[in-house]
């Protein structure tokens, strides 16, 4: 702490010692080094293996992050969204469906609603240790899963050998069944961040997707949707179309992993965002339906980013891989790198 002595000694004392910026890194021995990885939806990606992710799924656990967090909605505010259905329309409807199926049948075998279980699982989960059993690792996964934090449970099921894979302690036979779905989904919260959590020995991920801002959108004036479709409709820009064209064309792995490069390009990051958020702030109309939309964009990426940020505080110094939709990832960079001890850890770095 003797930097924290020297920037005192500036602001009371008119040392010459410069006092480090207001916004941005602080002078640190260990930083929390975060990548941002972009990525598609892989829901979306017609005709992926889940195979064609190794050499990406290679690169990441050789910078072996020690936290993950993934762009998927908590327990909580699922628990959340539900029971303010009036205030926040068809969110949960739209976000939580498998949060609320998965969770209901861990709640049926563990007997704990989705509160009681939050609670559990984050005390379970500090007291495993390197000696943790196949029943420990089952156990977790039902406290999960009852939790709503379904990445930390196809984690915790992922833990576990094939064999070890089914009913018992807290895990009933239905529960079993979709857990073994939620691990193969075609997902990045799965194929990438379990699997590669599951592969590095962690415990959990960290959920950090946020629809609070939604009610921007739905509170706007008539005409946002239709005013947003038109927006989209114009001509995408060249790398948009590049993007496109890499993605139909994925047959492997190499062109998997030069697609994560590309998408992951600064250059690549500016361009969607000046296409979309831009072309919407720049497009008037009489209900400001563009800017309501650009509003509506930066809060979420803003609450992601603070869920991120608390995600860190409980391991500082750690390296955190965050995966989360490519056009989310020039805002995260630039909040993230306002944050006093986080530095930025560039994708072409660990990916090359």
């Amino acid at each position: 702490m003797k930097w924290l002595g020297l920037v005192v000694a500036a602001v009371l004392g008119g040392s010459a010692v410069a006092a480090p910026p207001l916004v941005g890194p602080w002078p640190v021995a260990e930083p929390t080094n975060v990548l941002v990885l972009g990525t598609p939806h892989l829901s979306g990606v017609d005709g992926l293996r889940p195979e064609w992710l190794e050499p990406l799924l290679g690169r990441l656990a050789a910078w072996k992050p020690q936290l993950i967090t993934i762009e998927g909605l908590s327990g909580p505010e699922c628990f959340l969204l539900r029971r303010y259905d009036k205030s926040w329309p068809q969110t949960a409807d739209d976000y939580c469906a498998r949060v609320e199926s998965v969770g209901g049948l861990a709640a049926k075998s563990t007997g704990l609603d989705m509160p009681a279980a939050e609670a559990a699982a984050e005390q379970a989960v500090r007291a495993l240790g390197p000696s943790s059993t196949p029943a420990d690792h089952r156990h977790m996964a039902a406290l999960f899963a009852a939790a709503g934090n379904l990445g930390s449970a196809a984690t915790q099921w992922l833990r576990l050998p094939p064999a070890e894979r089914h009913a018992g302690d807290g895990v009933d036979a239905d529960l079993a069944k979709a857990l073994d779905e939620l691990a193969v989904r075609r997902n990045e919260n799965y194929l990438i961040a379990a699997t590669l959590a599951a592969r590095l020995g962690l415990e959990r991920i960290y959920p950090v997707d946020d629809h609070l801002s939604d009610r921007i959108q739905s509170e706007a004036p008539p005409g946002q949707e239709e005013a947003m479709r038109a927006i989209w409709s114009g001509t995408r820009p060249p790398l948009a179309l590049k993007a496109q064209a890499m993605e139909k064309a994925l047959d492997g792995g190499p062109a998997t992993l030069a697609y994560y490069r590309f998408l992951n390009r600064t250059d690549v990051g500016e361009a969607f965002v000046r296409a979309d958020m831009g072309k919407a702030f720049a497009t008037p109309s009489a209900g400001q339906h563009g800017r309501r939309y650009v509003a509506w964009w930066e809060a979420r990426n803003l609450r992601m980013v603070a869920n991120i940020r608390a995600a860190l505080g409980a391991q500082p110094g750690a390296r955190a891989l965050v995966i989360v939709g490519s056009t989310h990832k020039p805002y995260f960079d630039a909040y993230l790198a306002m944050m006093h001890e986080v530095r930025l850890v560039p994708a072409a770095q660990v990916l090359r």
